[in-house]
């Protein structure tokens, strides 16, 4: 048996059918299938540990405590931050972008006239929660522009650096085109000549390559464990220290507090500032799951196989007639975002591929500014994971081809 053979028999999802054929799930940028590990950690959770954590002298509690923190730490050391209470646990990239814009208004951090940059290739839950911050404080919201390849153009950067910028925030992979943005650079231009917060959003990179955010020097980070092999209603807001004691708490409830009383309350330390109420136990411990099955094959595996998917998928695809792939000449990683040109819509090339048992996403992946700086209503995205393989791209292929008979 071949080492991949192994990695797949432990999703079980994968053998499973799907309109009579075997299922070929090319949509992991969306969210990404389970393997055993992580779907027997959950279960030994809800079986043998269930109970609240943090608040319990009884034994169920202290498991489930030590459980999650370990968790914590796991994590702490998959993203090497300085100390694991820069970890703070949330449900998914987006609540950590929110919890993050809603915590600098509330800490009237950011006021009106102030700017903040995000980049055109953003997913909309890195839009919109600083669209509503500047409806809310009157602040300037400014977008760095990309080129026809969908590259960031950085020289809009020292253009608009100024005092007044508070925070920029954007991807370090987008999920639409799976291009890699230049994030040290980005960084770097950044310090040289503001102050502002670094956030950034590595839903799409985490899943595909080591992460270091002290390497990176960026100031938060912000990512998803549903996309990593870990359970839906996961994720990781990074901060370093002295940013996060900066920041109020986002949600007020149980947990968060340090003393509460009718005349006021005191704030809890970090990580528990920021995590009020009853948090996802068994899916934050199997966060912990994830990260160890990640471990267990190494990054660099991981990496040089979806490189391989990537590069194959790429050069089957341009082999189709009136094909466009969307960023093919930017650096990219896990997608491939495509168009039949004159043969219906992205949707319609969907449905075509479910009937064959292929598993795709269509339309504009939450980022209508990048179709309409393509003036196109949406793209098949094909994005991989480690399971994938290079004879389901084969069939991709053949899929496509037959969408484009179809729908000519």
């Amino acid at each position: 048996m071949s080492h991949l053979q192994h990695i797949r028999q432990q999703f079980p999802v994968l053998e499973r059918t799907i309109n009579g054929k075997p299922l070929i799930y090319l949509d992991n940028a969306a969210t990404s299938q389970k393997p055993l590990q992580v779907i027997e950690t959950e279960a030994k959770y809800y079986r043998e540990l269930n109970a609240n954590v943090h608040r319990g002298i009884h034994t169920l509690s202290q498991l489930a405590t030590e459980e999650m923190e370990a968790a914590r730490r796991k994590v702490q050391q998959f993203i090497n931050a300085a100390h694991d209470y820069e970890v703070i646990f949330t449900k998914g990239t987006t609540e950590g972008i929110n919890l993050v814009a809603y915590a600098l208004s509330n800490g009237n951090l950011i006021r009106k006239g102030d700017e903040i940059i995000v980049s055109y290739l953003e997913h909309h839950s890195n839009i919109v929660p600083w669209q509503m911050l500047c409806e809310r404080t009157g602040a300037i919201l400014k977008v760095i522009p990309i080129d026809e390849n969908g590259i960031l153009q950085l020289d809009f950067l020292e253009e608009n650096l100024s005092e007044k910028t508070k925070i920029v925030s954007f991807n370090y992979v987008s999920n639409a085109l799976g291009i890699i943005n230049p994030v040290k650079e980005m960084i770097a231009r950044i310090r040289k000549q503001s102050d502002a917060l670094i956030l950034m959003d590595g839903a799409q990179a985490v899943p595909h390559f080591k992460t270091d955010v002290q390497d990176l020097d960026c100031d938060l980070f912000v990512f998803s464990g549903h996309k990593m092999y870990a359970p839906t209603g996961t994720g990781i807001l990074y901060g370093k220290e002295r940013i996060l004691e900066m920041l109020p708490p986002f949600h007020g409830g149980g947990e968060m507090i340090a003393t509460c009383s009718f005349t006021g309350t005191t704030y809890a330390g970090l990580p528990f500032k920021f995590e009020a109420g009853t948090p996802n136990i068994a899916g934050n411990i199997s966060l912990g799951a994830a990260v160890d099955f990640m471990n267990s094959i190494g990054h660099e595996a991981l990496q040089e196989h979806e490189n391989k998917l990537l590069n194959y998928a790429q050069s089957k695809l341009l082999e189709i007639d009136n094909l466009k792939i969307y960023g093919e000449n930017a650096p990219r990683t896990g997608v491939v975002s495509f168009n039949l040109l004159n043969a219906g819509i992205s949707s319609d090339v969907g449905m075509i591929l479910d009937k064959l048992g292929i598993a795709v996403r269509t339309g504009h992946h939450c980022t209508q500014p990048i179709m309409d700086f393509f003036n196109i209503a949406g793209t098949v995205r094909a994005s991989f994971a480690i399971y994938n393989t290079l004879e389901e791209i084969d069939i991709l292929a053949e899929g496509i081809r037959k969408a484009q008979k179809m729908l000519a």
